[in-house]
């Protein structure tokens, strides 16, 4: 595994209220109990940290619904805490040493809401009967206290308290699972390194089943309401064919195993957890007229859980990628092919505005599908580049030497480069640096 470089003391620029410099945390041991009724949410939160320099204070961020009642460091109370827009300022009574140990214990409970922000409200949301949690990019803050920002990657363990008819899903592992007359406790350990905004919990009136799946494949799982159950079978059958699709093309799936979470709202759009994606009710039609998302979320887990950026201005690499693997996956499927469907996006970008830099998109611009159209469109400009055996080698070596990683786009053109005869510079101005939409190669023209 590559090291985290700038996870130090990282903040970034498209979203400097996240984050928080002097420390670097290695994990999360969250202790959860959730009223649904009352979205009611009371919190232990015990954070696992090295301090990167001598501070007299340390920040953690954490919504203003939440109140804190207790703060150790490294055992001891704190000299002081103070919480204000959106951060956990913690001096503690002892000062720790630049590589010391920071060991953070933080009491809280409220009534969860999504935070607001400039795309909109993310992080915990209540649903009908139940909760989930859409924290991307900057959600988490709403119900847990963390150093949110994508390069801080740490392992999990979260355990989450509910009333026991509803099912308690959170990332990695199910270790164990109790129930105490109306209460159930469900406890799930996360150990590949996970990023702030990939962290979810999810809480329904579900059950679970698992997905047939060939031997020797990665276990599959839903966990949906009762009622959506027949049109699931047949919207998602096709999910272990895609699994193999992906493994073939983008390398071994990077986790344990892979959860899908229907609720039974309906939701605008899929979202992205590690090892998990949730859909809503309507994204279940009994048509298969999600298909294409059901691709592009599980793509997400190589492109995105496993490598996930370093900074944000780099969203290209997550979302150009998984639009890409939708292309992929009709050509693979029989549907329409890359190529074909690569010139129809190009076609229908050239009719909008080009105003957007694909390297550096802006914050109020980072999830326009036009960044994730042309994101897709420039790998398969560099596929017609490279031609087919070494674009998907790449695409391998790619998602192995960064696997579980922070990456970079300098570090995806680094690599490129090894790939190709000739100098990709002018490919990379055109599609990633430059603003007007460039032309595609014809089909084939450097296919090997």
């Amino acid at each position: 595994m590559m090291p985290n470089k700038f996870s130090e003391d990282a903040i970034d620029d498209y979203l400097p209220q996240n984050g928080n410099r002097g420390y670097r945390v290695s994990r999360y041991d969250l202790e959860l109990v959730y009223k649904v009724a009352s979205n009611r949410l009371a919190g232990r939160a015990e954070i696992t940290a090295v301090s990167t320099g001598v501070r007299d204070r340390f920040a953690l961020d954490l919504s203003q619904a939440l109140t804190v009642s207790k703060v150790l460091v490294n055992g001891y109370k704190v000299a002081k805490y103070t919480h204000q827009q959106g951060k956990l300022v913690i001096t503690p009574s002892i000062r720790v040493p630049a590589g010391g140990a920071l060991a953070l214990v933080v009491q809280y409970a409220g009534t969860p809401k999504p935070v607001r922000g400039p795309w909109g409200e993310v992080g915990w949301e209540e649903l009908t009967e139940g909760a989930l949690v859409a924290s991307q990019p900057n959600g988490a803050a709403s119900w847990f206290p963390c150093d949110d920002h994508p390069s801080s990657k740490a392992s999990y363990r979260i355990s989450i308290t509910t009333d026991t008819p509803y099912y308690a899903l959170a990332n990695g592992t199910l270790m164990r699972k109790q129930t105490k007359a109306s209460q159930t406790t469900w406890v799930y350990e996360q150990p590949e390194p996970m990023a702030t905004y990939l962290a979810t919990v999810q809480v329904g009136p579900y059950r679970k089943h698992r997905l047939e799946a060939p031997r020797g494949t990665v276990p599959m799982q839903a966990v949906l309401p009762q009622r959506l159950r027949a049109a699931f079978d047949h919207d998602f059958a096709r999910q272990p064919e895609m699994m193999a699709v992906f493994t073939d093309k983008f390398g071994p799936y990077p986790f344990d195993a892979y959860t899908v979470v229907i609720t039974d709202d309906e939701l605008e759009i899929p979202i992205e957890a590690q090892g998990i994606s949730t859909f809503g009710a309507n994204h279940c039609d009994g048509h298969r007229g999600s298909e294409r998302l059901v691709a592009h979320e599980l793509a997400h887990q190589w492109f995105g859980n496993s490598l996930t950026i370093r900074q944000w201005r780099d969203i290209w690499l997550h979302e150009g990628f998984a639009c890409y693997a939708e292309w992929i996956w009709s050509e693979a499927s029989g549907g329409a092919s890359a190529d074909q469907l690569a010139r129809t996006a190009r076609l229908r970008l050239s009719h909008q505005p080009q105003d957007i830099l694909l390297g550096d998109p802006g914050p109020a611009r980072m999830f326009d599908d036009r960044v994730y159209k042309r994101g897709a469109l420039t790998l398969h400009a560099l596929r017609l580049q490279l031609g087919d055996p070494k674009f998907f080698n790449l695409l391998r070596e790619w998602t192995t030497r960064y696997r579980h990683s922070s990456v970079t786009t300098d570090e995806f053109m680094d690599l490129a480069g090894h790939y190709s005869a000739a100098p990709l510079r002018s490919l990379w101005d055109d599609w990633l640096h430059s603003l007007p939409l460039p032309q595609l190669p014809p089909p084939g023209a450097h296919h090997a």
